[in-house]
């Protein structure tokens, strides 16, 4: 029986209810690194789209397709907002419903923020802790939700975007003492794909906001080259899908096209898909004439790499 066009299943499944969160589960049991309790709460409020703020307990959410026509695969959702707080609906949820419409196992990661009072040293290294963390719990899990660990892939926006390109290209760096087993798996993604993604922490391109709230206002030289992720593409970097609007006004196009250009020179496979207009935060873009499509060509991307 032929498929029905994404487009359509997600609005099915949102009409109907049909997919349900299966399980959250805390990344940190033996306690959160680089974190102290002093009592600060969880911000989680619903402003047109579900806003969350302040992350406390950071966690994966995973919505898992029918066991008939699931295939393997799993992606893992980083949600934009600034490294200030998480689209979590918009560039989360939504997802992963929609994924498993494709028998895609979807994957909230509710990571922390580097603006939270209670991160105790080396703020900028609180979000790739928990996306490292993420990953390598997802492998572990692998069995239990039928996932092939060699088909584990990410997928982040705008902020949540340098963050996936971050673990894409710093995913061997050492952030945080081991806790179990799990800490023992890569923590390389099979593939990723950056929507309207911050690449570089470059003066001239990048997102102000999310540079200061990640690195500080007065930030070294040094880390503004260790978080500028176009410089550290190597042959191993995964294969790469990339999506951005020219007409971007806060995250420029020339993020992708900067990452493009590096993974290009090392020979990573990638595909980019630049559309006239758009602007910033389409997330699934089904009410925009010329984006709603747009992730009916990442599942055929992903598709061609079987």
């Amino acid at each position: 029986m032929k498929r029905l066009p994404i487009t359509v299943l997600v609005s099915l499944f949102f009409l109907n209810g049909l997919v349900a969160q299966d399980t959250i589960i805390q990344l940190w049991p033996k306690g959160v690194p680089n974190q102290i309790d002093i009592g600060e709460k969880e911000v989680d409020t619903l402003e047109n789209i579900r806003w969350v703020r302040n992350v406390q307990q950071p966690s994966i959410e995973v919505y898992l397709p029918s066991l008939p026509n699931n295939t393997g695969k799993a992606i893992l959702l980083f949600p934009g907002g600034g490294y200030q707080g998480l689209a979590y609906n918009w560039e989360g949820v939504d997802f992963a419903k929609a994924f498993n419409s494709q028998g895609i196992v979807g994957i909230v990661v509710r990571y922390r923020l580097p603006n939270s009072k209670s991160i105790v040293k080396n703020r900028h290294e609180v979000p790739l802790q928990d996306a490292q963390r993420a990953i390598r719990l997802v492998r572990k899990m692998a069995p239990k939700w039928n996932i092939d660990p060699d088909e584990i892939g990410i997928m982040g926006f705008s902020a949540g975007g340098h963050l996936a390109s971050t673990l894409g290209v710093h995913y061997d760096d050492k952030v945080y003492d081991n806790q179990d087993d799990a800490d023992q798996l890569s923590a390389r993604p099979d593939f990723m794909a950056l929507v309207y993604p911050v690449i570089t922490m470059d003066n001239e391109i990048t997102h102000g906001g999310s540079r200061e709230a990640l690195l500080g206002k007065q930030s070294s030289d040094e880390l503004m080259k260790h978080f500028s992720n176009e410089l550290h593409v190597n042959a191993n970097t995964p294969p790469t899908f990339l999506l951005h609007a020219t007409d971007d006004e806060a995250v420029i196009v020339e993020n992708s096209l900067r990452f493009y250009s590096s993974l290009k020179s090392h020979e990573v496979p990638v595909t980019m898909h630049i559309y006239p207009s758009g602007g910033h935060g389409f997330a699934l873009g089904l009410n925009h004439t010329l984006l709603k499509g747009w992730l009916n060509g990442f599942i055929e991307w992903l598709s061609s790499m079987d």
